[in-house]
């Protein structure tokens, strides 16, 4: 395994562990979600790189895509729930109580 292969992976595994852990605010958790989809784009945009591939690969190019639609989906629900329940803390959302 590289060092560029054990650079991704553990980011990866570090951030979806933080995410497991570290679930106090939904901020830390758009943060911890936003570090996994970084760490699965550089991987898929190197990936073409090392196998040699000649055609372009467009999966990166969604993938980004889809994590900016992510970040602003994230910040727009961190914003109105601050809005309504006056703090981002994960444990004053219920749906229960919608």
């Amino acid at each position: 395994m590289s060092l560029l292969h054990l650079s991704f992976y553990s980011t990866f595994t570090l951030t979806s562990l933080g995410l497991a852990f570290h679930r106090t605010h939904l901020i830390s958790a758009l943060l911890c979600l936003e570090g996994m989809m970084l760490a699965m784009y550089m991987s898929l945009s190197t990936w073409p790189i090392e196998n040699q591939a000649t055609s372009f690969n467009l999966m990166p190019v969604f993938m980004l895509t889809f994590s900016a639609c992510e970040a602003g989906t994230g910040l727009a629900m961190l914003v109105a729930s601050t809005r309504t329940h006056g703090s981002d803390h994960l444990h004053n959302l219920n749906l229960l109580q919608c």
